[in-house]
């Protein structure tokens, strides 16, 4: 278990120091996901700070949703994490899929955001 565990942390600090070197500033969308949830949030990495967030673990967002396991509950937080986004004037982003495979929620998550205006 503990070595499973290594790789999987190791491949996420390889994908993070990659994009780390190539951000040039721009803040990172970072995703995180469960079998239950998923969130995002946009990071500045220079200042330490997050500018923005959503997830399926917010009061709002569960009301409306039955489910935050799904492709469609991960298209609505890339759709939410995007406003607000571009309600803290960032436009472009690098997108920090972490150690997730770039398939599935993520890309659902990953298409509505650029599809509300996020430039990754």
């Amino acid at each position: 278990m503990a070595i499973s565990r290594d790789k999987i942390l190791r491949r996420a600090r390889r994908n993070r120091l990659r994009l780390k070197k190539l951000a040039n500033g721009r803040p990172r969308l970072c995703v995180t996901r469960s079998n239950k949830n998923i969130s995002a949030q946009i990071i500045d990495d220079v200042a330490g700070v997050t500018l923005a967030a959503a997830s399926t673990l917010e009061a709002d967002f569960r009301g409306k949703m039955p489910n935050g396991a799904d492709t469609e509950a991960a298209t609505r937080i890339g759709e939410i994490v995007a406003e607000r986004a571009k309600a803290a004037g960032v436009e472009t982003v690098v997108f920090d899929r972490g150690r997730f495979i770039f398939h599935g929620r993520v890309k659902a998550l990953a298409e509505a955001a650029r599809a509300n205006g996020l430039k990754f």
